[in-house]
């Protein structure tokens, strides 16, 4: 039976583009996949999820979708998402997918719904759950695809942080780049977060303003 898992880094980021893995193996090859150590990219140093890819690969075949800054400011990042997790599908035809949900539980169905719509007229079955990189080692696998790609995507940007709104790095980084008078094109402009970094850089709280 084929098994395709799939899981996106740098949804939830300021910086760069969104990666949608895809990672398709045999049943026959779950045990070892779970042996390699695999799970939820997060849990791992960098240097871990880098050695993993090479006895991952040996086990089962890996693609990537690359969702462009460009794109999630123009359009709609769930929309987009959606679309990549189908292409995935379509471009496998696997017998069960596994997706690590991306939205809260109570949309799951819907979620579902919508991705068979996308890809009739295959009908796989679904396992779609929150934390599903961290339950089923198959799905850390894509997710550890997706997070190497996109941090060698970020790399040349040098000391950004996480890419995430709340990361005082990636905050520091934006500002200084405010500061030069223009954002980079890897800056997902549409975001709220950019908006109230313009706001600072024109009135910054005055000297011993504690608010």
């Amino acid at each position: 039976m084929k098994i395709l898992s799939m899981d996106e880094a740098g949804r939830g980021c300021v910086l760069g583009p969104l990666v949608v893995g895809a990672y398709c193996c045999e049943d026959s090859a779950l045990d070892a996949v779970t042996a390699t150590g695999a799970t939820d990219s997060k849990k791992l140093r960098p240097a871990k999820r880098v050695a993993l890819q090479a006895g991952l690969r040996a086990l089962g075949e890996v693609a990537l979708i690359e969702i462009s800054v460009e794109d999630i400011d123009n359009g709609n990042i769930n929309t987009l998402e959606e679309e990549a997790f189908a292409a995935h599908i379509l471009r496998f035809g696997p017998d069960l997918v596994y997706i690590d949900a991306p939205c809260a539980p109570a949309a799951i169905p819907a979620f579902a719904a919508r991705l068979l719509r996308r890809i009739a007229p295959l009908a796989p079955r679904f396992v779609i759950e929150p934390k599903a990189d961290l339950s089923y080692p198959w799905v850390g696998a894509a997710s550890i695809f997706a997070k190497v790609h996109r941090d060698a995507l970020l790399l040349p940007l040098g000391a950004v942080g996480s890419g995430y709104p709340s990361d005082p790095v990636t905050r520091a980084w934006l500002a200084a780049r405010l500061a030069e008078g223009a954002l980079p094109s890897c800056v997902r402009t549409r975001w709220g977060t950019i908006e109230k970094l313009r706001q600072e850089a024109l009135f910054p709280p005055a000297v011993g303003d504690g608010g």
